[in-house]
């Protein structure tokens, strides 16, 4: 039974603006393992993609979960990837299924989550 819906976009100018700015926000998104990922990125285009992939990843589900960010912290979601490079989220604070797309134009980064009970 689907238990939440959530989609959100992020432009990349913005996200690659912050990381200029203020490089501590990487680590405010990025839980140990992501940034062990974000870090073998070879460029800040692949980079900024990255980020913004999984902030508008854990803002939708946020939305799915029903709370938004702010009781559930971005940290609190880590997204990783399959060997296929197909993301799924590894951690969160919902305990059934979550069902995960996230898609980058030269503009904007998408995410879609469905979450799933048991």
């Amino acid at each position: 039974m689907i238990y939440g819906i959530g989609i959100d976009a992020v432009e990349l100018v913005r996200i690659s603006d912050i990381i200029t700015r203020n490089p501590k926000f990487i680590n405010r998104v990025l839980t140990a393992r992501e940034r062990l990922l974000f870090d073998q990125l070879g460029s800040h285009k692949r980079q900024t993609e990255f980020l913004a992939g999984r902030f508008a990843c854990k803002e939708a589900f946020s939305k799915a979960y029903g709370t938004g960010i702010g009781k559930v912290t971005l940290r609190d979601i880590e997204i990783l990837k399959h060997d296929n490079g197909s993301p799924y989220v590894s951690q969160s604070p919902f305990d059934g299924r979550a069902h995960v797309s996230i898609t980058h134009t030269d503009t904007t980064a998408v995410a879609q989550i469905i979450l799933e009970k048991k």
